[in-house]
């Protein structure tokens, strides 16, 4: 929903050790101005409530504005007990009201599935996911993302979508930030182009990860 006068902007939510200045959610930070990270007071501790706090915590402290979230990892997990104890009432221009959930961690390895929502997330929603996560199988993300009404896009052999596999861009996200950017207000939160990846990670040392031509950016 378009709201007039407040701006969009994309609210970055990492995982586990956090994303370093190689990682893709770093590279999107960069091209998108006014976006703001969510810190951890630990992030060796994956504690779902306490990080989901932050997020309310990290939202509350800025001025009012739709959020497109962009979340990693144990992020998604944090970001989806968010959604999900967030108040019913809570003001339209200052809430998360679109969000990319990339090769979230499979909340039965931390034994907290029953925390999340198993129910349509009710914004407009997108979740990543590979067939070779160790993180979460690909049939358990193509099952969450039907619980929560996200569209499906399947990178295929790409790991847990991060450095160590090898995205130190992934234009695939930019993409769907740009795409949910347009939908909210007609307009664009971030200034690099999908196709302008290379500029920003050429200058540093993490390489590009490129999916067999069949597997690349599937929509399923």
């Amino acid at each position: 929903m378009a709201l007039p006068g407040v701006p969009v902007r994309v609210l970055v939510i990492p995982g586990l050790r956090d994303s370093g200045p190689t990682h893709w959610q770093s590279w999107l930070q960069q091209g998108c101005p006014h976006s703001v990270r969510v810190q951890q007071d630990d992030w060796s501790k994956p504690e779902l409530q306490r990080w989901a706090d932050r997020i309310d915590e990290t939202l509350a402290a800025q001025p009012p504005a739709r959020w497109i979230a962009v979340a990693h990892s144990f992020g998604c997990l944090a970001l989806m007990r968010h959604l999900a104890t967030r108040s019913a009432a809570s003001a339209p221009d200052h809430g998360i009201g679109s969000a990319l959930l990339v090769a979230p961690a499979d909340p039965d390895k931390f034994g907290i599935a029953p925390l999340l929502s198993t129910h349509r997330l009710g914004i407009d929603s997108v979740l990543i996911a590979s067939e070779t996560d160790p993180w979460m199988s690909f049939g358990k993300a193509a099952g969450w993302a039907r619980h929560w009404g996200s569209t499906l896009i399947n990178l295929g052999d790409a790991g847990h979508i991060n450095v160590d596999s090898g995205h130190g861009a992934l234009p695939v996200a930019m993409t769907v930030v740009r795409q949910m950017t347009g939908r909210a207000t007609g307009g664009d939160a971030c200034s690099m182009s999908a196709d302008d990846t290379g500029a920003l990670m050429s200058r540093r040392a993490s390489p590009l990860y490129r999916p067999s031509a069949e597997r690349r950016g599937r929509w399923v």
